[in-house]
Parts: C-alpha cells; structure tokens; sequence
C-alpha cells in the first residue's frame, strides 16, 4: 500500500519492523479469520461462542466479530440497503485484516447474504486468510426459533428487505465448511468444524 491508493498524496504507508510472522511465532499460530455465513436464525452466533470457548480451551488466541455487536459501534448510522450492507462488511473485512495481521484467529458471525459482499471480504482480508463456513438451516426453522421476532414482522409486513423473506439469501457455492445443522447440536457443530479446519491444517 502506498500514497497512489489514497485519494490524498499526503497519506503515505509506514512500514514496521515487527511483521506479522513475528507476532504469529510469539503465538504459535496462524492468523486467519472463520467466517461463519448462515440465515438469521441458524445458529451462527451460538456456534461462533462456542467455537471460540473450544479454541480458547486449546490455548489458541481469537476474537469474536459479531454481525450485531458491530453495528453497537464500527458500524453505527449503517441501515439494512444492499449498498449500506455491503459497507458494513467492507468494515468488518477491514477489522479483521488487521487482527490477523496481529496473529489473532478471527471469528466472524454475518449473515453476509450476498456471494458478492463475502467476495469482497475475501478479497479484503485474502484468499489464505479468509476461511468461508457455511451453516446451513432450512428456513423454516430458522422462522420458528426467531428470537428476536424479526420474522415474524418481516412476513407480516411490517419489516422490509428482511433476508430470506424478501430480500436473498445466496448460498455459498463452495465453502470451506459446510455445518448442516440438522440432526446435530451446536456442540457437534463446532466439534466437526475444529475436525475439518484441523486435518486441512488451517489451524
């Protein structure tokens, strides 16, 4: 990166002395960021906790991103349209880069509809960085959970462009994981994740 990416010729990039790989050798780890992909509903969010606990258990370091959380601070004033949404990740790509760049094992829970904002995620953070888990809920049990009764308005009316009802979700067409949650807990869940991710050395 150099002043040519900015709009201003006046911002330059400084380059450090302690690179990544140094801070990676001090945790005996790779940075990289799991990003979990999946309807409102589906169980990304109590997947990625546990998730997190499991690899914290096993002494690795990490930081939760979660779709909601963000939007209390790094994305306040963003609404729901497709360009606003697309801004969002685009932020949350931005964070994360910059937590495996310290060496940190990322988990970030977005619903990330659209093929095209995880492609842009990709493209932000890298396509060696970015691990794409798709966990995937028939959608109807997704309606039926609905904890925060988001569904419920949406199919009433009262809500517009709510994903899955009527706004897309497309899913991934090639993720690196793919969690089918029926017929398993979120325990199990998570067990095959750390299983796929261990014997394809990701972690």
């Amino acid at each position: 990166m150099n002043a040519e990416n900015n709009s201003s010729p006046c911002i330059v990039w400084h380059p450090h002395k302690i690179k990544r790989n140094d801070r990676e050798k001090l945790k005996n780890q790779k940075g990289c960021v799991l990003w979990l992909t999946g309807l409102s509903g589906c169980g990304k969010s109590t997947i990625a906790n546990l998730l997190e606990e499991r690899l914290n258990e096993k002494g690795f370091h990490t930081y939760l991103l979660d779709g909601d959380n963000i939007r209390h601070g790094l994305s306040r004033g963003l609404g729901f349209s497709e360009e606003d949404r697309l801004e969002n990740i685009k932020r949350v790509a931005e964070a994360a880069k910059l937590f495996v760049d310290a060496g940190i094992i990322v988990i970030a829970s977005f619903i990330s509809p659209l093929r095209k904002h995880r492609h842009a995620a990709k493209e932000i953070i890298g396509s060696g960085d970015f691990i794409e888990i798709f966990i995937d809920t028939p959608f109807y049990k997704c309606v039926k959970r609905d904890a925060k009764g988001w569904y419920k308005r949406a199919l009433n009316g009262e809500i517009e462009s709510y994903t899955g009802v009527d706004s897309p979700y497309e899913k991934p067409e090639k993720p690196d994981v793919y969690i089918k949650t029926e017929g398993i807990n979120a325990e199990e869940g998570v067990s095959r994740i750390i299983e796929i991710l261990s014997a394809t050395n990701k972690l």
